[in-house]
């Protein structure tokens, strides 16, 4: 079994990354598929892109696996979403590796207070909760973490 390729997103494959970023999102139960969030997020990731973010795909033969955006100056890792086809495969693990590469020293990220699933496996993976705030842009309360060498 091939392992996917992390590469840089290409502009043509934002749509795509767009709707791969709403199933992984939508998987944890928070918030369902709709037309209106997939629009959003069409929209918002070449906003995303052209305020910082650098842009990763995990390339499964021409399918996306995975989106993985982080801003390095921030030291922040916005997203890392994988695709619920390929969810349980230690994908995860290794974009949260290659990020960990680009960001060697210290990463900040944040998460959703009810994507337990997700916060449980960051503080497993060595990330420290420094705070939890409400956000006002989307009503969730935020758990914020860092992690260090």
């Amino acid at each position: 079994m091939h392992e996917p390729i992390i590469r840089p997103a290409r502009p043509n494959e934002y749509d795509a990354v767009a709707k791969l970023w709403m199933e992984s999102w939508c998987s944890t139960g928070l918030e369902s598929p709709s037309d209106r969030l997939l629009t959003f997020l069409k929209e918002r990731v070449p906003r995303e892109v052209a305020d910082g973010w650098s842009l990763y795909v995990a390339d499964d033969e021409g399918r996306l696996a995975a989106m993985l955006a982080i801003n390095m100056p921030r030291l922040y890792l916005d997203q890392l979403m994988i695709a619920p086809s390929h969810q349980g495969r230690s994908l995860g693990r290794r974009l949260l590796g290659f990020t960990r590469e680009l960001l060697p020293d210290e990463i900040w990220l944040r998460c959703a207070e009810g994507n337990e699933k997700a916060w449980r496996w960051y503080e497993r993976e060595g990330f420290v909760l420094e705070k939890q705030e409400a956000d006002a842009g989307h009503g969730r309360v935020m758990k914020y973490y860092r992690w260090t060498r």
